[in-house]
């Protein structure tokens, strides 16, 4: 545990259902707003999740327009063409999953014109200052809304992280009328992407503080309970409400302690593969929870103690509790798989484990080190 630490998080979160209808009147009130760009995709666009937020924008006489071209990993260039459209207007609100939210934050800082983006990959360097930032999530699980990170795909199959806290909103809105009606699967895949953020701040490395370990242990509990009777109800309020929250604290958690090795290798899974980042999250999470054991047991028992009534007595037993007990709810969602269910094939192996080692930012956080030949096992143990 750190002696001494520094925690961050976004200034003003506002939750409940249908908040993002007043949406018009907070923005004129925080920011004089006149004029608002909405970052968002083609897929929300159609199933007509803007509606309340531009009747209400537009009720209040600000001026709006729509770049809805987000893609899954959003590439630099995507990045790019937001940020253009960024340069003539009040303020930013990134409305979707974290691709969206990951692409409003830097076209906020890119539509200053104050540093390329190429400048800005790695830890603390955005000189920048950024244009009001607004984050509304249509999904529980990257915590985006929450963090300061943005994570970019900078090549074919690379993705590279700009973390600062230049990145955090201005202002969030936790709606969760938004995620009603969302499909079972989007809703397994998102929640365990949560919950794996919760359990890698609450055994991170490097930043592990008394603060994110409360976020974390109360976003794991949440999202525990709730997230396969979200998954088994998609149009309860209630079980959504509940995710949500879980999903934003497991965010503040792991911007302050992050994440480690389950999102290292989740990574090239996303980038060669193309998987959901929540799903390959969940393809990698028991093995690297196995992997870790050694390690983290002591972390492992105090999470089993949150989720557990009958627990065993020793710690190793209670650890160990905790890894059946996260298997259990992946299988409970539908996530217990195996990488060749979904295209990878044995000789990828070495590839993914070899594009694994360059996320050093996140693999010094892991509490057991993963060389290249360990990473190659997970991935021969998940395949």
């Amino acid at each position: 545990m750190s002696t001494s630490f520094v925690f961050q998080t976004v200034n003003d979160i506002r939750f409940g259902a249908h908040c993002t209808e007043q949406i018009g009147v907070i923005l004129q009130e925080k920011f004089a707003a006149r004029s608002a760009l909405i970052i968002t995709d083609q897929g929300l666009v159609k199933l007509g999740k803007l509606q309340a937020l531009l009747t209400s924008l537009e009720t209040s006489s600000i001026k709006v327009k729509v770049f809805d071209q987000v893609l899954p990993d959003p590439s630099d260039s995507l990045i790019l063409q937001a940020a253009e459209q960024a340069q003539d207007v009040d303020v930013i609100i990134g409305f979707g999953g974290g691709s969206s939210m990951d692409t409003a934050k830097l076209a906020a800082v890119l539509a200053r014109l104050e540093q390329p983006l190429a400048e800005m990959y790695g830890v603390n360097n955005v000189r920048s200052s950024r244009k009001p930032l607004v984050q509304i999530p249509t999904t529980a699980g990257t915590g985006s809304e929450v963090t300061p990170i943005s994570v970019v795909t900078t090549g074919e199959t690379t993705k590279s992280g700009v973390v600062s806290p230049v990145l955090y909103a201005d202002l969030v809105l936790l709606d969760a009328t938004l995620l009603l009606g969302m499909p079972a699967h989007i809703t397994a895949e998102t929640g365990v992407d949560a919950m794996v953020h919760a359990i890698e701040a609450f055994t991170s490395k490097l930043k592990k503080n008394p603060l994110s370990d409360n976020l974390a242990q109360q976003a794991l509990k949440l999202l525990s309970h709730s997230l396969p009777l979200a998954y088994a109800n998609i149009n309860n309020l209630e079980y959504r409400q509940d995710t949500m929250l879980g999903a934003m604290l497991a965010g503040q958690a792991f911007a302050n302690a992050p994440v480690a090795g389950v999102h290292a290798l989740a990574y090239p899974l996303g980038g060669i593969f193309h998987l959901a980042h929540g799903l390959s999250n969940a393809l990698m999470l028991p093995h690297v929870l196995k992997f870790n054991l050694p390690a983290a047991e002591a972390e492992y028992a105090q999470l089993a103690g949150l989720l557990l009534n009958d627990l065993p007595k020793n710690v190793d037993q209670q650890a160990q509790a905790f890894l059946d007990c996260m298997q259990k709810i992946s299988k409970s969602v539908g996530l217990d798989r195996r990488l060749r269910d979904y295209g990878v094939k044995q000789t990828d192996l070495e590839r993914l484990a070899k594009e694994a080692m360059l996320q050093s930012r996140l693999l010094q956080n892991n509490p057991r080190p993963i060389l290249f030949e360990d990473a190659l096992q997970l991935y021969q143990d998940a395949w």
